[in-house]
């Protein structure tokens, strides 16, 4: 394991929020059979997180990754009566857990050809070669299938079928987020080599302009916030995959604020959905007159996404 600046922002991120939602949840759900094994997964989950953006060693990495693959399945899953869930919940790990294993395949193919799996000693020395830059290419396949990267972010959408809590932390601020920690890892290391830009800049550029463009026409709250995630992702994976300074320095600002102004937004979502029973834009009209406080924290963590000054996202955008 290794502890170092930016595995403290994204520590910061996984444990500050998972307080929060842990916290949330206890008034989200009533009392149920079923409430103290969700609470157990998603501690493992947490657990999972924290593991992945510690290890420094590869397959120690592949293993955490894998893990939250499996927690986010059962998660998903929780309301496991319902279709929709159940068939999220499987289309959210075929495709997570495929990348994964196309991750694995690069990781054996540059650890072999720097003679090390020490995450820090090859990012310190990074092997070149063919064998490389196509163990580059599977390391990418497997970042851009967790982060919800167009064409692989399918999953997303439908993992919306998980309790709100779910949403706010797996699909907000920790686990779409695992392939922009890989990709950001990576990046200052590994930026100039050939397949590298092409693919992050090409794919996050467009799951930008996709995400951005569905989440105009969605109705359901929910669906607007995980096609907004989707844009985000996007956004994050083309400042992380450039791989300069300046553009890392700036990721991480936007990983901050975004974790942040979405995990609000998803539980606030969360309070209106339990209330009235609905999610649909079109029949809610008139509920801030109702409820001036969630009106006005809505006001405001939205400006935030929207990079409205003085808020937090303005000054990760700008």
């Amino acid at each position: 394991l290794r502890f170092d600046g930016f595995a403290a922002l994204m520590v910061g991120l996984v444990a500050g929020i998972g307080v929060l939602v842990f916290l949330y949840a206890r008034s989200y759900f009533h009392d149920g059979p079923g409430i103290g094994r969700f609470a157990a997964t998603l501690l493992a989950f947490s657990g999972s997180m924290l593991g992945l953006v510690l290890a420094d060693d590869l397959m120690a990495l592949f293993l955490f990754w894998e893990l939250t693959s499996i927690t986010s399945f059962l998660l998903i899953g929780t309301e496991d009566e319902k279709v929709a869930a159940r068939s999220g919940a499987m289309q959210a790990l075929l495709i997570t857990g495929g990348g994964g294993l196309a991750m694995l395949g690069g990781f054996v193919l540059i650890g072999e050809t720097a003679g090390t799996y020490s995450l820090s000693a090859i990012l310190a020395d990074p092997p070149s070669g063919a064998a490389v830059d196509w163990g580059l290419v599977l390391v990418l396949l497997g970042a851009l299938t967790k982060s919800a990267q167009v064409p692989f972010h399918s999953w997303l959408p439908r993992a919306m079928n998980a309790p709100t809590p779910v949403s706010a932390y797996l699909h907000s601020a920790t686990m779409v987020k695992a392939g922009i920690y890989l990709v950001a890892r990576f990046s200052p290391a590994f930026a100039d080599h050939a397949p590298w830009r092409p693919i992050v800049l090409g794919f996050g550029m467009a799951t930008m302009v996709l995400g951005g463009y569905r989440a105009l026409r969605q109705h359901d709250l929910k669906l607007v916030l995980a096609y907004g995630t989707i844009s985000q992702l996007g956004f994050m994976m083309v400042l992380f995959g450039a791989g300069t300074a300046e553009t890392i320095y700036a990721g991480c600002a936007l990983l901050l604020a975004h974790g942040v102004f979405k995990a609000a937004l998803f539980m606030l979502v969360g309070v209106i959905d339990h209330q009235t029973h609905t999610r649909d834009l079109r029949v809610l009209d008139g509920l801030g007159r109702r409820w001036p406080v969630v009106a006005a924290t809505g006001l405001v963590t939205a400006a935030s996404m929207a990079g409205v000054p003085p808020l937090l996202g303005f000054i990760a955008k700008e």
